[in-house]
């Protein structure tokens, strides 16, 4: 029969208004987009009066989601990096010596030479002592921390000559691959957060590679100064100072210039104390001059380590080094137990404030090589812009034409479902917050063209029940319920897809892939519930005897 329950009405019904008050922020983008943003700056810095004035630029009584537009649409800057993995190998290796050192003090004496990148070698002082020193070295090594390399050790021992070398094993190279790209793309998604962008596509890309994209920026270079600041922080013994940056440091150690001392350079172990990694907090601050600075504190291991090192060295000098940089070497003056201190230099206010950014994100565990890089500018995300909604405007015209000519009344119902179709997807998208593209205004242009694919059916059906001189409550009814498994049919399998595409691609192709999604969600929602809501209705005020389709 003809008929849908006052409880069923009432869903539909709300479902629509739901959908449609949650689409109606991207109707007014400028002013909620404003607000969206002051609402942010005041939770992080608290309220102004420019602030407050923006915020009041839409009710917050209102929802005040929207759809957030893609790199092509915005504008903003695209680069590709590539991870240099093999910086972290030797790195790994440079913190072994210490310990090596340490554990075969007691042996023998050991001395440091020259190896290739990623290699230590140790040459012992009494060559008779190989066997005792590789199985002291051999037990420095720890398991591999993963699944695959479950059984494996993380150093490879050899000796020949008086002579042992330690490199890292294949498992744990493999392990380490994989760490350091997690952590560098948690890194690189925390640094471009700090600065307030939105919705960035930060995705690995292959082996070594990482895919960033960063709508709303102003170019490819700023994005490069975000991100490719290592802001690799570490606290080394001084070995000497001196005006020559050129002279020869020693095995082991390193030159590294003064940042506000020009032509003093320090000598350095290459071994840091303590890393930037274990930072857990840095914050601008000032010093007791007044001059701008930047404190900070380790974690537990991080405080441990610094305060045992000040404790066993007091009087000596100790560098603060940033990016191979030198930026303060104090005297260590007592104990410093708790872990905290302070960074002091030649800092503007802005520069220990950005400084300050980039510890609390964290120190990029390898440099970045960039591949690839471009700008994309606003004028030319307008233009997309402009141009899908030519398309969609095109497109959603001359789908209402069609449905009406050819199918009169019920052409006009199918027509007003679609309209609500599209605003339930703009709603859907901005609950979920998804990001909009130019594939995306093509998944939209196609859901315009297949929303009424259903209705075509069910009309088609309708007439032919009609010519079976079966009366019109009886016909329409028959013909809802005989299109259903077509369009099922249809729309199950083209949801298939889209699934596909978004399991399967990656940042367009994804983008295409929820609006497709969604939209057959949202044509099949108002193709069997809201059109048959708005013909129930007409057919009960009007009881028509005849009808034509």
């Amino acid at each position: 029969m003809l008929q849908i329950d006052t409880w069923k009405r009432v869903v539909i019904l709300l479902t629509c208004a739901v959908g449609l008050l949650l689409a109606m922020p991207n109707a007014f983008y400028g002013p909620v987009e404003s607000h969206n943003d002051a609402v942010k700056a005041i939770e992080l810095a608290g309220a102004t009066p420019e602030l407050e004035e923006q915020r009041a630029l839409w009710p917050e009584f209102l929802p005040s989601g929207l759809v957030n537009l893609g790199l092509d649409l915005r504008g903003g800057a695209h680069l590709l990096a590539e991870v240099r993995v093999e910086d972290v190998y030797a790195a790994r290796i440079e913190a072994t010596w210490p310990e090596v050192r340490d554990a075969l003090r007691g042996l023998t004496p050991v001395r440091r030479e020259d190896a290739a990148p990623g290699a230590l070698q140790v040459r012992l002082s009494d060559p008779d002592k190989m066997a005792p020193a590789m199985e002291i070295v051999r037990g420095l090594a720890r398991p591999v921390q993963t699944i695959s390399g479950t059984g494996a050790s993380d150093l490879e021992v050899s000796g020949n000559d008086g002579v042992i070398t330690v490199v890292l094993s294949d498992a744990e190279k493999t392990a380490t691959d994989e760490r350091t790209m997690q952590q560098s793309l948690e890194i690189i998604r925390r640094r471009i957060d700090e600065v307030g962008t939105r919705e960035p596509t930060i995705q690995r890309q292959g082996s070594d590679r990482i895919l960033i994209q960063v709508p709303g920026i102003g170019s490819a270079a700023e994005l490069k100064e975000i991100i490719g600041t290592t802001a690799q922080l570490t606290f080394n013994p001084v070995v000497s100072q001196t005006a020559d940056g050129s002279a020869n440091a020693g095995i082991g150690n390193s030159t590294v210039p003064s940042l506000d001392e020009p032509g003093i350079f320090y000598v350095i172990e290459t071994a840091p104390v303590v890393t930037g990694e274990e930072l857990v907090d840095a914050q601008p601050s000032f010093d007791q001059n007044g001059g701008p600075a930047v404190s900070f504190r380790f974690n537990t291991s991080g405080a441990r380590k610094f305060g045992d090192y000040t404790a066993e060295n007091i009087g000596s000098p100790f560098a603060i080094v940033l990016d191979d940089e030198v930026i303060s070497a104090p005297r260590i003056q007592s104990h410093i137990p708790g872990g905290s201190g302070i960074i002091t230099g030649n800092f503007s206010v802005e520069e220990s404030t950005r400084l300050a950014v980039l510890l609390r994100a964290g120190a990029l565990p390898a440099k970045l090589d960039f591949l690839e890089e471009r700008t994309i500018g606003p004028e030319l995300g307008q233009d997309s812009i402009d141009a899908g909604k030519v398309a969609t405007i095109v497109a959603f015209a001359a789908v209402l034409f069609f449905m009406w000519a050819s199918y009169g009344l019920f052409g006009i119902f199918a027509n007003i479902a679609l309209i609500i179709n599209v605003g339930l997807l703009f709603g859907l998208l901005s609950l979920i917050g998804a990001t909009l593209t130019l594939p995306g205004i093509a998944g939209i242009v196609l859901t315009v063209g297949m929303a009424v694919d259903a209705n075509v059916l069910i009309f088609e059906r309708i007439r032919e029940e009609l010519l079976t001189a079966k009366g019109p409550a009886r016909a329409i009814a028959l013909g809802y319920e005989k299109a259903l498994s077509a369009i099922l049919d249809a729309n199950i399998t083209t949801f298939i897809t889209a699934v596909i595409l978004f399991a399967m691609g990656s940042g367009p192709v994804r983008g295409f892939a929820i609006t497709l999604g969604i939209g057959i969600i949202t044509s099949v929602f108002t193709a069997i519930f809201v059109t048959r809501l708005i013909v129930v209705i007409w057919y009960e005020r009007r009881r028509p005897k005849t009808i034509e389709i």
